[in-house]
């Protein structure tokens, strides 16, 4: 099939270039921005890794992992070999410093580098623990969200039921499994990661801050259909496929959705990477509740293209996309029936694999932080 993808993905990138507002940035950098843009991907048409650039598919399912084992410790990161998170943990080293040590106050020790900063988060375990939390971000919000509010105590006055404050603890994605599983029409399967409580502890308040998902049940016709596609058939060999055989093969009778809301969109960096998470965190979803991962939708609010990105940005425009991959996760039936946190804690970067991933050169471009 043809990869409408990167022909989507590309096309807006020209536009933003092309119509963006210049604007100011909390980095300094500058960009050019529009508002209120959209992705959208089939995911019968392959995995949604763009190939107009290499991207680094490892890296990108160490951070999902980490999301869904609800960790915020950078030093999981780097022993999988992800550095995405190194640079918002040093800029708090970095302040520290200058708060210890202001200028010419010598003599001071000299300032880490970030490469002598990571491995002092990996060797000194009184340092991970001063620098290498990043705060309340995705994972504690997934996993443990925690809320102020009033609960039941074991005592009433006056025939009236007395309260107490404290906090609840929610786990969300295992109140979305349940909800999938038991309640799969339902309107409320969502995961918010925006804790407006906890923003000032988090290093990076969260860009992508919540999604949705949604299921509808496929006709026989549909089933028949997405079975021949998974197998490789032509179309005519649905007529051969009974309903009954569907059934004794556990074949999927639901397809999932997934919508991402996303309030600030790195266009060059960050978005092509948010994609593909999004697309294997659907993956995910189908696997453990027995769906077809259907339709992948992101909306983008500041989506916008740094300044020193614009040649970058130029250069992966014109490329002629490949034809996308396949992901096969090395697991069997029987390990998505399992407990979630035995799923994902079970789970490593070399459980996932790309079946047929062409892809241009990489590009370089800096990250603004």
């Amino acid at each position: 099939m043809e990869n409408q993808l990167d022909r989507d993905y590309q096309s807006l990138m020209a536009k933003i270039i092309r119509k963006g507002t210049k604007k100011e940035d909390r980095t300094g950098t500058g960009t050019r921005s529009l508002f209120a843009t959209e992705i959208r991907h089939d995911m019968r048409t392959g995995f949604p890794l763009l190939t107009t650039k290499k991207m680094a598919f490892k890296t990108m399912v160490v951070e999902l992992l980490w999301f869904l084992q609800g960790r915020t410790d950078l030093r999981y990161l780097l022993e999988n070999g992800c550095h995405i998170w190194t640079g918002d943990a040093y800029k708090v080293y970095d302040k520290d410093f200058d708060a210890e040590y202001p200028p010419f106050s010598a003599p001071y020790p000299p300032r880490l580098t970030m490469e002598e900063f990571e491995q002092k988060i990996m060797e000194d375990d009184e340092f991970n623990e001063m620098y290498g939390d990043l705060g309340p971000i995705y994972g504690k919000q997934w996993r443990d969200l925690e809320i102020q509010t009033l609960i039941p105590m074991n005592l009433k006055v006056g025939g009236e039921v007395q309260y107490t404050n404290g906090t609840k603890r929610i786990d969300q994605i295992q109140n979305l499994i349940n909800d999938l599983k038991t309640n799969p029409d339902s309107r409320r399967l969502m995961v918010n990661a925006w804790n407006v409580g906890e923003l000032d502890q988090m290093v990076l308040p969260p860009c992508h801050y919540g999604f949705q998902v949604y299921t509808t049940e496929m006709s026989e016709d549909e089933r028949r259909l997405r079975l021949c596609e998974g197998l490789g058939k032509d179309i005519t060999f649905a007529d051969k496929i009974y309903t009954k055989e569907l059934d004794e093969f556990n074949f999927p009778k639901r397809k999932i959705s997934l919508i991402w809301n996303q309030r600030s969109a790195d266009y060059f960096l960050g978005v092509p990477f948010n994609i593909a998470s999004y697309g294997l965190l659907l993956t995910i979803f189908g696997k453990m509740t027995n769906m077809i991962p259907d339709q992948l939708i992101g909306r983008l609010g500041d989506t916008h293209l740094y300044s020193n990105h614009m040649d970058a940005a130029s250069k992966q425009i014109p490329r002629e996309p490949f034809d996308l991959p396949s992901i096969v996760i090395s697991k069997d039936v029987d390990y998505w029936r399992q407990d979630l946190d035995s799923i994902v804690n079970g789970l490593t970067k070399d459980d996932f694999h790309l079946i047929n991933y062409e892809s241009h050169d990489r590009i370089k471009a800096p990250l603004s932080n």
